[in-house]
């Protein structure tokens, strides 16, 4: 399998960097293009091909991903569309806010379309640790399972109906952005209560880490998790209420809804 990522920018590069430090394929059968030569000029030691030339690395995939401005998506698909072989290449558009069917009509080629996604992953993807989800625009079931498996190997993916694409994006590729800021709340928070900043954040990103594993070690729903550690009187349970009549849980809501519309 040859991957080819068109734009190496924040996201298309955390994506390169995944597919670098994962087992699904290997740093040769990865092309990467953009048009600065600044971008990709990180990747030049990988082993990875490196390219300015959008049409050389749409022709070399087996899978083409293109990670660009919504803006931009039109303009880029359609400088590509004539390179792409529809019967042998797959596509996927990672741009937030783009929908099928303006894919169907930028795409369609003598009556043909490729076999073609979007997906919106997180920037954890570098880590391994993406949250993906992906939606089938035009294809057939097994491209279904190879584009999965790919994104599989840089986290976890979930295959949706585009009407929850939107929500999917505020609440994971929004979302790690929400995680960090109470990240640096709870580290500011540490301060105060008189540890060191890095000290303070160290001790909250472990905390979090701690939660979630436990979380997903055990399936507990998270209040019956809370039920484990607060005890009638006790420190934690007048932390939360604390929180909770500062709004705590509704801004949380209120933030996702925001971040939805």
């Amino acid at each position: 399998m040859k991957i080819s990522v068109i734009g190496a920018g924040a996201m298309g590069g955390a994506t390169v960097e995944g597919l670098l430090k994962g087992n699904y394929v290997k740093a040769a059968d990865i092309c990467v293009s953009d048009a600065s030569q600044k971008a990709v000029e990180r990747f030049a030691n990988s082993g990875a091909i490196v390219t300015t030339d959008n049409n050389a690395a749409a022709k070399w995939g087996d899978m083409v991903l293109v990670f660009v401005k919504p803006w931009l998506v039109e303009q880029v698909l359609t400088g590509i569309k004539d390179t792409l072989d529809y019967k042998r290449q797959t596509l996927v558009v990672v741009a937030a806010g783009i929908k099928g069917e303006q894919l169907k009509a930028w795409m369609t080629k003598d009556g043909q379309l490729p076999s073609m996604f979007l997906a919106i992953p997180n920037i954890a993807i570098a880590q391994l640790a993406s949250m993906t989800f992906l939606v089938s625009v035009a294809t057939e079931s097994q491209h279904t399972e190879q584009v999965k498996a790919l994104f599989d190997s840089m986290g976890q993916t979930i295959v949706t109906e585009e009407k929850l694409l939107g929500a999917g994006t505020t609440l994971a590729s929004c979302g790690i952005a929400y995680a960090m800021r109470y990240v640096r709340a709870a580290s500011e928070g540490g301060v105060e209560l008189g540890f060191k900043a890095d000290d303070a954040k160290n001790i909250v990103m472990q905390t979090m880490k701690g939660a979630v594993e436990l979380l997903q070690a055990t399936g507990l729903h998270p209040e019956a998790a809370i039920d484990l550690v607060t005890t009638p009187g006790g420190v934690t349970i007048k932390g939360l209420n604390e929180m909770e009549h500062n709004g705590f849980t509704s801004s949380v809501i209120k933030g996702l809804k925001a971040g939805a519309k």
